[in-house]
């Protein structure tokens, strides 16, 4: 699918940027159209974004080919860490782990709570929304090698976020801004 960007206000940020196309595709096949062009999907000079294990091969290869296109990093499983305390809402907490563990059965999904009640709402929680969800199959291959860490404090739920150094890191707690400068090492908070 391909829109123009002046079509509509959504695109405001693309259209600051310079973007003049977006393009609704996915997958390896994604990839190779926009390496090397088709009818309708121009060639680029870069690929950038997430992918499963297809897309992350896909942009390798292309990467490898003369008349390819660069790509931005290869990506890996996609994975969260959830440092919650007695004040985190269990589904809320239940939702951001599944919302990662549904992108592969690679994927990576922790909790990290000072508070063992927390802990044990959260894991009633997932199987109540596990399932409603189509994907389920893909979340339970990755739940197999989730975690769920109970520890004394708060500050030691941020030593154990910043030495596994998470992609995403959420904190779900009474006064999250607090604990922001003691953060690390995380690819997004």
């Amino acid at each position: 699918l391909q829109r123009s960007v002046t079509d509509t206000r959504r695109y405001f940020t693309a259209r600051a940027c310079g973007v003049t196309h977006v393009f609704k595709v996915g997958g390896a096949q994604a990839v190779a159209a926009m390496a090397y062009g088709t009818e309708r999907v121009p060639k680029v000079h870069k690929i950038f974004g997430p992918g499963n294990p297809w897309v992350t091969a896909a942009k390798l290869v292309v990467a490898m080919d003369p008349d390819g296109a660069a790509y931005d990093m290869p990506a890996g499983p996609s994975e969260v860490l959830v440092i919650a305390d007695h004040a985190a809402h269990p589904e809320f907490v239940a939702a951001d782990l599944l919302a990662q563990a549904e992108h592969s059965v690679d994927a990576q999904v922790l909790l990290v709570t000072n508070a063992r009640e927390l802990g044990q709402a959260v894991s009633h929680e997932v199987e109540r929304q596990l399932a409603r969800l189509t994907r389920s199959q893909i979340i339970q291959a990755a739940l197999a090698g989730s975690r769920l860490i109970v520890v004394d404090s708060l500050e030691t739920a941020l030593d154990v976020a910043n030495e596994y150094a998470p992609e995403h890191l959420i904190i779900e707690t009474e006064r999250p801004r607090e604990w922001l400068p003691r953060v690390r090492h995380a690819g997004s908070i």
